[in-house]
């Protein structure tokens, strides 16, 4: 559930990436159409073809849009016509209105330049983008050249000189587009990359835990059941020779105190991971919320070292997961200070859960974590408003002091996955 939440939100981060490319995409083809239009202009074409000719440009950039969208859901593995019901209808709108340009203004180039670029935008393999896009270039500079011997040859200074800056812009025109769609396959790498390298550092930390216990209940679990087999053989009725009833109750008292070591290894380990001091728990929730896509910062007083993190620092984890489990926000603040003999962490996120749990702050994880501030003689608050869901805690500088080992067995020991 957290890591789909997570892929959701590093999905969302380079959303405002993506519409900079299609719109730098667009503007570029409308910038085109401009010079063309100034061109047709200059050379006296008929201003109902004209009219027309504009209609059609607007309509051609826009049947660009879905080949864009086409392009960001992409496969590698797929050619460039993978999905073609969906490229179909802008490409003929392309072909449509470059023959309805071409016959207008009677010129080869601005006939080519729609359904080149159209093509341009399709999901060509890398190594054949390349290849085609200086086959475009190419073609571009031959139909440029030809126009301009055979339409402007003669022509006045001001539409011979249009017509050169409409040839710099077409021929750069795929190019631009190429560079952005590969800017764009680049982002989405490295966004994948992040999102696995997140993965790997909580499983990897998984492992580590996972074999730490399996280490130590594995030592225990198999002493503790050789005293018992043993203890049983003691008390067999096989005959009064094998029978010490005094030898099996040792055996019995022996494994009750590895059970009683069992139990406390478990409770130093827990505590092992729960005693990282608070500016680094701060710091290690700030770093797990990025690489979940969230924009997150924190204010953390100087002094924090201090802080009692046997009590904050489970809350700070709970309250952690809570954000990336049901918070679905763009934006996370963390803040830890002490103010009148009282230290105070608080973490707002941009939205609260959907249901009523989050509003109401019920739900196991909250709940535990508000059972083991009130035993530090502590307060836990839970306050929605503004499309904000926020999360105070306060404790008083001596809970530091109260044990608080055994609640790493209780209720108040929240799991990594409650809810709200």
């Amino acid at each position: 559930m957290t890591d789909a939440i997570g892929a959701r939100r590093l999905n969302r981060g380079i959303t405002a990436t993506w519409w900079y490319t299609v719109s730098g995409v667009l503007v570029f083809q409308v910038m085109i159409l401009f010079i063309w239009l100034s061109i047709f202009a200059r050379m006296r074409v008929d201003p109902v073809a004209l009219t027309l000719i504009g209609v059609g440009g607007l309509i051609w950039c826009a049947a660009s849009v879905p080949l864009l969208l086409q392009y960001r859901h992409r496969d590698d593995s797929a050619g460039p016509v993978a999905g073609w019901r969906g490229i179909l209808i802008p490409l003929a709108i392309a072909t449509a209105f470059g023959v309805l340009s071409g016959l207008a203004s009677g010129l080869w180039l601005v006939g080519a330049i729609p359904l080149i670029q159209s093509l341009t935008l399709l999901n060509w393999p890398r190594g054949v983008r390349l290849r085609f896009v200086i086959a475009c270039v190419a073609v571009i500079a031959a139909l440029w050249f030809i126009d301009l011997k055979m339409t402007f040859d003669g022509a006045d200074a001001e539409v011979t000189s249009a017509w050169f800056l409409f040839g710099f812009f077409a021929a750069t025109l795929p190019l631009m587009t190429v560079t952005s769609l590969w800017w764009w396959d680049v982002l989405v790498t490295l966004d994948r990359a992040r999102a696995a390298e997140a993965r790997l550092g909580a499983t990897q930390e998984r492992l580590r835990v996972a074999t730490d216990v399996h280490d130590l209940q594995g030592h225990h679990l198999q002493v503790i059941a050789l005293q018992l087999e043993l203890a049983e053989r003691l008390l067999s009725p096989g005959g009064e020779k094998q029978r010490d009833p005094d030898a099996a109750l040792e055996q019995l008292r022996l494994a009750r105190a590895s059970v009683a070591e069992a139990r406390q290894g478990t409770r130093d380990l827990a505590m092992r991971f729960r005693g990282v001091p608070l500016p680094d728990e701060i710091a290690n929730a700030v770093d797990l919320l990025r690489a979940a896509g969230t924009t997150a910062d924190a204010t953390v007083s100087p002094d924090a070292v201090a802080a009692p993190a046997s009590v904050l620092g489970p809350v700070i984890r709970e309250t952690t997961t809570n954000v990336l489990r049901h918070g679905g926000g763009n934006r996370a603040r963390l803040t830890l200070g002490r103010t009148d003999g009282m230290w105070r962490y608080e973490i707002v996120n941009d939205a609260a859960s959907a249901n009523g749990d989050g509003a109401s702050g019920s739900g196991s994880g909250l709940d535990g974590i508000a059972r083991r501030v009130a035993e530090a003689g502590g307060e836990v608050r839970v306050e929605r408003e503004r499309g904000e869901f926020r999360v105070i805690a306060t404790v008083p500088d001596a809970a530091g002091a109260v044990p608080m080992q055994d609640a790493a067995f209780g209720d108040a020991a929240a799991e990594p996955g409650s809810a709200r």
